[in-house]
C-alpha cells in the first residue's frame, strides 16, 4: 500500500513567438493564429480522458496546485484561462488554498492583462527575465528587453497577485562574473518573492547545440555561484532547491510536490504526468507533442509503470535537489520500498561523506551536492 502524496496539475501551452536558442521544451513558433478556443477544448477532452482513465488514483482528491506553462501561456487571452480553470474545476476539486501559477513572457503582457489573469484565478505568475542586459537577451533570442522586463514586475506587484517569480539565468555568452552579478542585484532590487536563478546550460537538439557559444569557464562560473549565493542570502532570500531561492513562506508550491515525489495530472502538447495509486503501482505518462496530432484528438503518448527496482533511484533523484532533510518514513511511505533495500546504497553515501543521516532523517551534505550525480548514481539499478 502506497501513502497518495498531493495532487498537482500540469497545463501545457505550446506555441512562442520565436524559439530561443538555448530552449529544449517542447516549444513551437507561432506561424498563424492562436487556435486559442480549439486547445483550451482539447485540454479538457484531455483531462476528462484521465480522470476516468485512473480514477483509481484520484477518486477524492484535490489539486494542490496548477502550473500552467509553455511555450508562451501569456499569449493566451485572460478570458480563455479564466475559461479554462472554471471548467477544470467543475471537473475536479481544488484545495482551500491552491496555488495557480502562469508562466508569463515580459514582452506580451501589459497591465490590464495582469489584473485580469488575477481575476481569472491566477494567484502566482512566473516571468522569464533570463537578464537585464539587452545584448544578452538578444543573443538569448529572447523579445523583451530590460525595460520591459522592468514594466511587467512592477505590473505584477500591482496586479493583486500572492506571488512571482522572476527566472534569471547566469552563465551567459561572454558573461563577465561582473555583468552575471550586476543582472542578479537588479533582481533583488525588484525584489520578487521568489528568484529562480539558474546556469545556462546547452543542451541537445537546440540552436546552441548546433553553433556553441562562448560560455564563462569553470572558474568563472564558480565565482558567480558563490558571490550570487551570498548575495541572495544576504538580501533574505532561502535557497531550497539546487536553482530556487525564496523569501520564507513564498516556495512554489508545485515545484515542492514535483522534488517531494509528489503526484501530477498533466495536460497539453508533450506534458508529462506522475500518479500514485493505493494499491502499489506508480505511473509515468506523456501526452503527444505536436500540436496537429494533439488537436486531432490523440493526447496520450505513453504510458509505463516505475518498476519496484527503479523506484529508489527516481525518488532520490527528485529528493535530494531540495536542501531540507529526506524523512526516512516518507521514503517507504511513497515508494512502498522498506529501508533495508537500500541500505548498502546510504551506507556507501555515508562513507564518501555525501550525506548524513540520524533516526528520522537523511541530509545531502555540502560534499554531496556537489557531487550529486555519483550520489545518484549509486541508486541505479546494476
Amino acid at each position: 500500500m502506497l501513502v497518495l502524496p498531493p495532487l498537482s496539475l500540469y497545463i501545457h501551452i505550446p506555441w512562442c513567438i520565436q524559439k530561443c536558442p538555448y530552449c529544449d521544451f517542447n516549444s513551437h513558433t507561432l506561424k498563424a493564429e492562436i487556435p486559442e478556443r480549439d486547445y483550451i477544448h482539447h485540454l479538457l477532452c484531455d483531462l476528462t480522458q484521465d480522470l476516468n482513465r485512473y480514477q483509481k488514483s484520484i477518486r477524492d482528491r484535490k489539486l494542490h496546485s496548477i502550473f500552467i506553462g509553455g511555450g508562451t501561456p501569456s499569449l493566451f487571452s485572460a478570458e480563455s484561462i479564466n475559461f479554462l480553470l472554471t471548467e477544470i474545476k467543475k471537473q475536479i476539486s481544488f484545495s482551500d488554498d491552491i496555488e495557480i501559477t502562469l508562466e508569463a513572457n515580459p514582452g506580451t503582457v501589459e497591465a490590464d492583462r495582469f489584473n485580469s489573469y488575477v481575476i481569472a484565478g491566477v494567484n502566482r505568475i512566473s516571468m522569464g527575465i533570463q537578464s537585464f542586459n539587452d545584448q544578452k537577451l538578444t543573443a538569448l533570442g529572447r523579445i523583451h528587453n530590460s525595460a520591459e522586463a522592468k514594466r511587467a514586475v512592477h505590473f505584477a506587484k500591482i496586479s493583486g497577485v500572492s506571488s512571482f517569480n522572476l527566472d534569471l539565468m547566469h552563465g551567459l555568452l561572454n558573461q563577465s562574473v561582473e555583468q552575471a552579478i550586476d543582472d542578479l542585484n537588479q533582481a533583488i532590487d525588484l525584489a520578487p518573492p521568489h528568484l529562480s536563478w539558474y546556469q545556462l546550460t546547452i543542451e541537445p537538439n537546440t540552436m546552441f547545440s548546433y553553433r556553441t557559444p562562448i560560455l564563462p569557464n569553470d572558474d568563472e562560473l564558480w565565482a558567480i555561484f558563490e558571490q550570487g549565493h551570498q548575495l541572495l542570502v544576504d538580501a533574505g532570500y532561502q535557497q531550497y532547491e539546487t536553482s530556487a531561492y525564496a523569501k520564507k513562506g513564498y516556495e512554489c508550491r508545485h515545484n515542492l510536490n514535483y522534488w517531494r515525489f509528489g503526484d501530477y495530472l498533466s495536460i497539453g502538447c508533450g506534458s508529462h504526468g506522475k500518479l500514485s495509486f493505493p494499491h502499489g503501482d506508480i505511473l509515468r505518462f506523456s501526452k503527444t507533442k505536436h500540436p496537429k496530432g494533439y488537436l486531432d484528438g490523440n493526447y496520450l503518448y505513453e504510458e509505463k509503470k516505475i518498476n519496484y527496482i527503479d523506484r529508489a533511484f527516481e525518488y532520490f533523484m527528485n529528493r535530494f535537489r531540495l536542501i531540507e532533510p529526506v524523512p526516512k518514513l516518507e521514503f517507504e511511505q511513497l515508494t512502498g520500498l522498506s529501508i533495508n533495500s537500500i541500505q548498502k546504497e546510504i551506507e556507501w553515501g555515508l562513507k564518501q561523506k555525501y550525506i548524513e543521516d540520524n533516526e528520522h532523517y537523511w541530509q545531502v551534505t555540502e560534499q554531496g551536492k556537489l557531487f550529486l550525480n555519483d550520489l545518484l548514481e549509486i541508486f541505479l539499478p546494476d
